[in-house]
Protein backbone atom coordinates (compact mmCIF):
# COMPACT_ATOMS: atom_id res chain seq x y z
CA UNK A 1 0.00 0.00 0.00
CA UNK A 2 2.91 2.28 0.66
CA UNK A 3 4.20 2.14 -2.45
CA UNK A 4 1.06 3.05 -4.07
CA UNK A 5 1.11 6.65 -2.49
CA UNK A 6 4.54 7.88 -4.32
CA UNK A 7 3.21 5.80 -8.23
CA UNK A 8 -0.16 7.91 -7.91
CA UNK A 9 1.17 11.17 -6.70
CA UNK A 10 3.81 10.77 -9.68
CA UNK A 11 0.63 10.14 -11.78
CA UNK A 12 -1.23 13.07 -10.60
CA UNK A 13 1.85 15.39 -11.33
CA UNK A 14 1.75 13.79 -14.61
CA UNK A 15 -1.93 14.37 -15.72
CA UNK A 16 -2.57 17.85 -13.98
CA UNK A 17 -1.82 20.32 -16.86
CA UNK A 18 0.42 22.99 -16.12
CA UNK A 19 0.43 26.70 -16.96
CA UNK A 20 1.97 27.70 -20.48
CA UNK A 21 3.45 31.02 -19.75
CA UNK A 22 4.40 32.93 -23.22
CA UNK A 23 6.37 35.83 -23.51
CA UNK A 24 4.15 38.90 -25.17
CA UNK A 25 4.48 39.57 -28.66
CA UNK A 26 5.31 43.02 -30.14
CA UNK A 27 4.70 44.64 -33.53
CA UNK A 28 7.49 46.25 -36.21
CA UNK A 29 6.44 49.40 -37.58
CA UNK A 30 4.87 47.17 -40.68
CA UNK A 31 2.84 45.69 -38.89
CA UNK A 32 4.54 42.37 -38.76
CA UNK A 33 4.29 40.38 -35.62
CA UNK A 34 7.55 39.70 -33.97
CA UNK A 35 9.77 39.12 -30.83
CA UNK A 36 9.78 42.28 -28.25
CA UNK A 37 13.28 43.18 -27.58
CA UNK A 38 14.84 42.58 -31.32
CA UNK A 39 15.80 45.75 -33.29
CA UNK A 40 13.18 47.24 -34.90
CA UNK A 41 10.24 46.24 -32.58
CA UNK A 42 7.68 48.59 -30.90
CA UNK A 43 7.00 48.76 -27.68
CA UNK A 44 4.49 45.86 -26.05
CA UNK A 45 0.97 47.16 -27.00
CA UNK A 46 1.50 49.16 -30.18
CA UNK A 47 -0.79 48.50 -33.18
CA UNK A 48 -0.41 49.80 -36.61
CA UNK A 49 -3.72 51.93 -36.70
CA UNK A 50 -6.46 51.19 -38.80
CA UNK A 51 -5.61 53.41 -41.50
CA UNK A 52 -2.56 52.43 -42.42
CA UNK A 53 -3.27 48.54 -41.72
CA UNK A 54 -5.94 49.53 -44.59
CA UNK A 55 -3.78 51.27 -47.13
CA UNK A 56 -1.06 48.15 -46.78
CA UNK A 57 -3.65 45.27 -47.31
CA UNK A 58 -4.03 44.07 -51.00
CA UNK A 59 -6.66 43.09 -52.33
CA UNK A 60 -6.73 39.53 -53.38
CA UNK A 61 -8.56 38.84 -56.44
CA UNK A 62 -12.43 37.00 -56.20
CA UNK A 63 -11.47 33.96 -57.89
CA UNK A 64 -8.85 31.84 -59.80
CA UNK A 65 -7.68 33.85 -62.81
CA UNK A 66 -8.31 31.72 -66.49
CA UNK A 67 -4.51 30.17 -66.67
CA UNK A 68 -5.17 28.70 -63.45
CA UNK A 69 -8.43 27.17 -64.62
CA UNK A 70 -6.79 25.85 -67.58
CA UNK A 71 -4.32 24.18 -65.99
CA UNK A 72 -6.74 22.58 -63.45
CA UNK A 73 -8.40 21.47 -66.40
CA UNK A 74 -4.95 20.14 -67.71
CA UNK A 75 -4.46 18.06 -64.79
CA UNK A 76 -7.45 16.33 -64.23
CA UNK A 77 -7.44 15.64 -67.84
CA UNK A 78 -3.76 13.45 -67.30
CA UNK A 79 -5.11 12.27 -64.29
CA UNK A 80 -8.39 10.63 -65.49
CA UNK A 81 -6.85 9.55 -69.04
CA UNK A 82 -3.93 7.55 -66.76
CA UNK A 83 -6.80 6.08 -64.75
CA UNK A 84 -8.38 5.02 -68.54
CA UNK A 85 -5.16 3.14 -69.42
CA UNK A 86 -4.92 1.06 -66.17
CA UNK A 87 -5.58 -2.42 -67.04
CA UNK A 88 -8.97 -4.08 -65.60
CA UNK A 89 -8.93 -5.82 -62.20
CA UNK A 90 -11.74 -7.39 -60.63
CA UNK A 91 -9.64 -8.46 -57.75
CA UNK A 92 -9.67 -12.28 -58.45
CA UNK A 93 -6.50 -14.28 -60.45
CA UNK A 94 -6.80 -17.23 -61.73
CA UNK A 95 -4.82 -19.27 -59.02
CA UNK A 96 -7.57 -18.09 -56.70
CA UNK A 97 -10.96 -19.62 -58.74
CA UNK A 98 -8.46 -22.78 -58.50
CA UNK A 99 -8.45 -22.60 -54.64
CA UNK A 100 -12.46 -21.95 -54.96
CA UNK A 101 -13.31 -24.36 -56.98
CA UNK A 102 -10.90 -27.40 -55.96
CA UNK A 103 -13.01 -28.81 -52.64
CA UNK A 104 -9.53 -30.74 -51.39
CA UNK A 105 -7.29 -28.21 -50.86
Amino acid sequence: MRSLIPTAAVAVALLIPSAALAAPTCQTKDGETTRCGIPGAMPVGWTLSTEERQARHVPRPAGPSTTELLELACVLGLFFTLLALLPEFDGWAEQDEMKNRDPNR
